[in-house]
């Protein structure tokens, strides 16, 4: 029934504007140091946040399994809460806290795919057979041809994911359905193939190679972690917002280009296709006129939160691991907990948060 109400909500919500900075002018941003805990923040009470919504927030929070949660508001912290155990011994979490970014990690690998390319390791529109060699599926080469790097990233192989374990990339669990380019599905195992695709291309270890291109490059701690056939990357949650920084600023990090083809970076935050709109590299788009969910081949009308911006783009996981970015608000808001909602994308509870939220925040 909530998911009902939640889509009939995005359907009388779906004239919603997008918002954009009302000057169009480039706003300054922080970098807080790539080493250390020192970070400037921002008094909310400065900003002429709504307080009392404020405490509200981080009621839903608390209540709905929250272990850290951030805002950035041009890169400064005006929020930083931690609530909770960790899942194992007595400590409470902290902003040194190790936590599981899920499917929200999805973004990452998109992010080091865009490297590899630009580096000319490899070529979106290859086939990914040329790096995982044939025979990856249980398909006929001519078949596994046609399915090219872009095709993962845009989660339109046409690989059935009705098969018992969306996650296993075993060749005989990878079987034909449909065209590659044709059908939407998001399906775990082909994503996770990326990883060997990085692997094969540039001929270094995944996570060395994000280590190098990515985390280094903004401070970023934590490590890749295999569940079962999940590659799962866990770290505290300001990491999270530091990526979340790097997205927001184009890329560049205190003027230094980190992602340095922004044609990719353009392509990686829109619409990649015309299957699922509210889709881009890996991440997902909100303010779009449709968006379709896991599991189902059904395009549901408007935006998967129709209460936050329409500009706002997220790396999305399991259980509400959240890192969205609103370039129209010079803001990042990072999620890291335990699953408010059973539902393997949780677009309710992200919305709930900007219900409240859109109340704090007062209107440019």
């Amino acid at each position: 029934m909530r998911l009902l109400f939640f889509l009939l909500t995005s359907f009388l919500l779906l004239s919603c504007k997008e918002e954009e900075n009302p000057d169009n002018k480039p706003v300054e941003l922080y970098f807080p140091p790539i080493s250390g805990t020192n970070w400037e923040t921002l008094d909310p009470v400065d900003l002429n946040w709504n307080m009392d919504e404020l405490e509200k927030l981080k009621r839903l929070l608390e209540e709905n399994g929250t272990r850290g949660f951030i805002l950035l508001k041009g890169g400064r912290i005006v929020v930083e809460e931690y609530y909770g155990k960790r899942l194992t011994g007595n400590l409470d979490f902290d902003q040194n806290s190790l936590w599981y970014w899920a499917s929200a990690g999805k973004t990452l690998t998109a992010t080091l795919i865009g490297m590899a390319q630009n580096e000319g390791y490899l070529d979106l529109s290859e086939p990914s057979s040329d790096y995982l060699g044939q025979g990856w599926t249980s398909m006929s080469g001519e078949q596994e041809k046609n399915i090219s790097i872009w095709h993962h990233l845009t989660m339109t192989s046409g690989l059935d994911d009705g098969v018992g374990d969306k996650d296993d990339f075993s060749p005989s669990n990878l079987q034909y359905l449909a065209e590659p380019g044709n059908r939407w599905a998001y399906h775990n195992a082909p994503y996770t193939l990326l990883d060997r695709v990085i692997e094969t291309s540039t001929g270094r270890d995944f996570s060395d190679y994000f280590d190098q291109k990515l985390a280094t490059k903004i401070g970023m701690t934590g490590s890749w972690q295999r569940l079962g056939y999940n590659h799962v990357f866990f770290s505290n949650a300001r990491s999270m917002a530091r990526f979340g920084l790097l997205i927001l600023a184009n890329g560049d990090w205190a003027g230094e280009p980190v992602i340095k083809d922004k044609t990719f970076l353009n392509h990686m935050i829109n619409t990649s296709q015309n299957l699922n709109e509210s889709y881009g590299y890996l991440w997902w788009l909100n303010g779009k006129s449709s968006f379709m969910v896991p599991s189902l081949q059904i395009r549901f009308p408007g935006s998967f939160a129709p209460n936050a911006p329409m500009d706002m783009v997220c790396g999305l996981g399991k259980d509400g691991q959240y890192v969205c970015v609103v370039p129209s608000m010079d803001l990042v808001l990072v999620r890291m907990g335990l699953s408010p909602d059973q539902s393997l994308v949780p677009f309710m509870f992200l919305d709930d948060i900007w219900k409240i939220l859109k109340n704090i925040i007062p209107s440019p």
